[in-house]
């Protein structure tokens, strides 16, 4: 049978070693954000880059029972699945719409970059021409506008972060300039999301698009764990769940009163 070969984690006896490091060396050294860049590209994250991408996995760690990704935990949860279940529910879940904007929004924005670059254009120039495409098109351009938010507080947070270590490059640059044409074309402004933001920071860490998504897929398996644990813990099998009817309560329900 013919070998084949994988430069990802190397297994040997007494021996665990990520992109040749050995794992124990990395555990209490890196955080999680930092060995997740360091099996995605193969490159020694600096401290920066660490940081970056721990405040994006943070980012998308949750957004509350209404998201679909939660509702399908829960309602695997409710039918008394096991958690793998409800977990891969929620992750299943996770497509074009919900979370796959991040790759989606990543083209756009390269396009623009490319297209300011090749062509000598200033960024508002080149968003303009792309956003005209777009909109001849009749495609509507991901990462912008929510359906709760009007500022994105995160959103907001990733690009100040990314501008205090040093790691604004130009596919923020090219996702403010893409704001401003989608202003300019529609005459009202469409905040920057979470997606979008996430997917800027991902150009200028430069991580590959077909690895966009995983980011968002990462960040929300531990809010789906949560989600299905606390619908097996304190709601009736079998319900049905309206995300309308919830209400927030700082109280934590699996713990009693």
């Amino acid at each position: 049978m013919d070998k084949w070969y994988t430069s990802l984690t190397e297994i040997a006896p007494n021996r665990v070693a990520l992109r040749g490091r050995p794992l124990e060396d990395l555990m209490g050294e890196l955080s999680f954000g930092g060995a997740v860049y360091l099996l995605f590209t193969g490159k020694e994250p600096t401290q920066a880059i660490a940081r970056l991408v721990d405040a994006i996995l943070v980012s998308s760690i949750d957004h509350g029972v209404t998201p679909p990704s939660a509702l399908a935990s829960r309602n695997a949860s409710s039918t008394g699945a096991a958690l793998n279940a409800c977990i891969a529910s929620g992750v299943l879940a996770i497509n074009r719409f919900h979370g796959g904007a991040i790759e989606g929004c990543m083209g756009v924005l390269a396009r623009i970059a490319d297209l300011a670059s090749k062509e000598r254009l200033s960024p508002g120039d080149a968003a303009d021409r792309v956003v005209a495409e777009e909109k001849a098109a009749g495609r509507r351009i991901p990462g912008y506008g929510h359906r709760i938010h009007t500022d994105d507080p995160r959103a907001k947070r990733l690009l100040a972060l990314a501008a205090e270590l040093g790691l604004r490059g130009v596919g923020i640059e090219a996702a403010e300039a893409l704001g401003q044409a989608i202003e300019r074309a529609l005459g009202r402004k469409l905040p920057l999301n979470v997606d979008g933001a996430i997917a800027a920071c991902l150009i200028d860490l430069g991580i590959e698009f077909e690895l966009a998504n995983a980011f968002f897929i990462i960040a929300r398996v531990p809010g789906l764990a949560a989600h299905a644990r606390e619908e097996h813990a304190t709601q009736r099998p079998m319900r049905k769940i309206d995300p309308k009817n919830a209400e927030f309560s700082k109280d934590d329900p699996t713990k009693g009163s």
